[in-house]
C-alpha cells in the first residue's frame, strides 16, 4: 500500500475553538499526524511525499470564492491591526449571516461583503476552524494527500492512503466546519471519476459526513454513504438522518445509518451489512473510504463506543469488497490510541 502525507500538513497549529460555550484547547493537534505516521513506519509503509497539485484538484468539489477566502483570510485578518483594530491569534467568526441555512446540493452565491469579518461569518460555520498563519498552507497540503492516493489507484495500485490533516469531511462545498476547511474525500473522490464511472464514498468517522453528502448530493455517479453517532445529539446535528436520500438525480444515491449512541460492535457490523450490500447494488467500481477513528470508547469528541475490532471488521468488508480503495484519513483525537486504530484496520485489509 502506498501512503501520502507531507510535513506542511504540520504546521496548522490551532490555538482554541468553543466547546459547550467555552474556549477550550484544541483537539486537532499536529500530533495525530505524527502518531499515525509511526503506525505506518512500524508496518514498513513507505509514506511518500505528495505533490503539489496547486487548487485546482480542490476546485473541482468548492467554489473558487470559498478558496479565495481560505488562501487569503489570515493575512487579511491580520490587516485590521493597521486600521487600529485589535484582531484575536487566529481568524474565527463573530457573526453568522442570517437565513444562509440551505439544503444539500444548493449554492449559494459569493460572499457579497468584501469585508474580512463578514466574510468569515459566511464561510465558517462554527467556533471549530480557527485560521492561523500557516493554515491554508496545510490545508491546501492535506488535499493533496488524499489526490494522490486517488492518483496510486487511478495507475493501477488497488489501495492508497491519504494521511490527511487537517481533516474534510465537514467542509462543504462553500464553508468549513467541525475541524474541516477542504473536503479531501470529496477532491479522492471526483479524482476518481476521471476513470471509474460509479463511485462509492463510505464514511466510517464517528461524525456525519455532512460536506461530502452536500457536495454530491444532487449527483448519481457518487453513491455517498455513512455511518455515525446519532446526529440528535451529536455534532453536526443538522445533517445525517436516515430521510436524507438525496435529491434530483442524486435522489436514492444518499445513504444515512446513524448508531444510537454507546453502539459497539453489533451494532456497527449491521451497519456495514447494510452499507456494503448498497454499494454492490450500485455497482460501484471504485471506493473511498473517509476513515475516522473518533468511534473509539473515550474519544472526547464522539459518543460511540467501538473497540479496535471495530476498525479490524471495516478493513475486512473492504478488502472483501474487492474495488481499487482510496483510504482517506479524517478524525479520532486520542492521539495515545489512533495508531493502534489505523493497525487493526490495516490488520483487517490483509486478513
Amino acid at each position: 500500500m502506498k501512503a501520502f502525507f507531507s510535513d506542511d500538513q504540520l504546521l496548522h497549529d490551532p490555538q482554541q475553538f468553543m466547546r459547550l460555550g467555552r474556549i477550550v484547547h484544541p483537539t486537532d493537534l499536529p500530533a495525530r499526524a505524527e502518531a499515525l505516521m509511526a503506525t505506518l513506519k512500524t508496518r514498513g509503509i513507505t509514506v511518500l511525499e505528495s505533490p503539489d497539485y496547486g487548487r485546482a484538484p480542490l476546485e473541482q468539489v468548492h467554489s473558487s470564492d470559498y478558496l479565495d477566502y481560505l488562501e487569503t483570510a489570515y493575512e487579511r485578518w491580520e490587516a485590521l491591526r493597521a486600521e487600529g483594530k485589535d484582531p484575536g491569534i487566529e481568524v474565527l467568526p463573530n457573526g453568522s449571516p442570517y437565513g444562509v441555512s440551505y439544503a444539500a446540493g444548493q449554492r449559494r452565491g459569493p460572499c457579497p461583503s468584501p469585508h474580512i469579518v463578514a466574510r468569515t461569518g459566511y464561510y465558517i460555520t462554527d467556533l471549530s476552524c480557527p485560521i492561523g498563519p500557516n493554515s491554508w498552507r496545510s490545508i491546501l497540503r492535506s488535499s493533496h494527500a488524499a489526490v494522490a492516493a486517488a492518483d496510486a489507484v487511478l495507475a493501477g495500485d488497488p489501495l492508497a492512503y491519504g494521511l490527511c490533516r487537517p481533516s474534510g469531511h465537514h467542509a462543504y462545498y462553500d464553508r468549513a466546519g467541525g475541524f474541516c476547511y477542504a473536503n479531501n474525500s470529496a477532491a479522492a473522490a471526483a479524482r476518481l471519476r476521471q476513470k471509474f464511472d460509479r463511485v462509492a464514498v463510505l464514511d466510517i468517522d464517528a461524525h456525519h459526513g455532512d460536506g461530502t453528502q452536500h457536495i454530491f448530493y444532487e449527483r448519481s455517479d457518487v453513491f455517498t454513504l455513512s455511518t455515525h453517532a446519532d446526529p440528535a445529539g451529536q455534532y453536526p446535528w443538522y445533517t445525517g438522518y436516515a430521510h436524507e436520500t438525496g435529491a434530483g438525480e442524486g435522489q436514492g444515491y444518499n445513504l444515512n445509518l446513524p448508531l444510537v449512541h454507546g453502539s459497539g460492535i453489533a451494532e456497527f457490523t449491521a451497519a456495514l451489512d447494510t452499507a456494503f450490500a448498497a454499494i454492490g447494488q450500485f455497482g460501484a467500481q471504485a471506493l473511498v473510504i473517509p476513515l475516522g477513528f473518533d468511534g473509539l470508547k473515550g474519544d472526547p469528541t464522539a459518543l460511540l463506543g467501538f473497540d479496535y475490532d471495530c476498525f479490524r471488521l471495516a478493513g475486512q468488508r473492504v478488502r472483501a469488497l474487492g474495488v481499487p480503495t482510496v483510504l482517506v484519513q479524517e478524525g479520532g483525537y486520542m492521539v495515545d490510541a489512533i495508531g493502534t486504530a489505523l493497525d487493526a484496520f490495516l490488520e483487517g485489509l490483509e486478513a
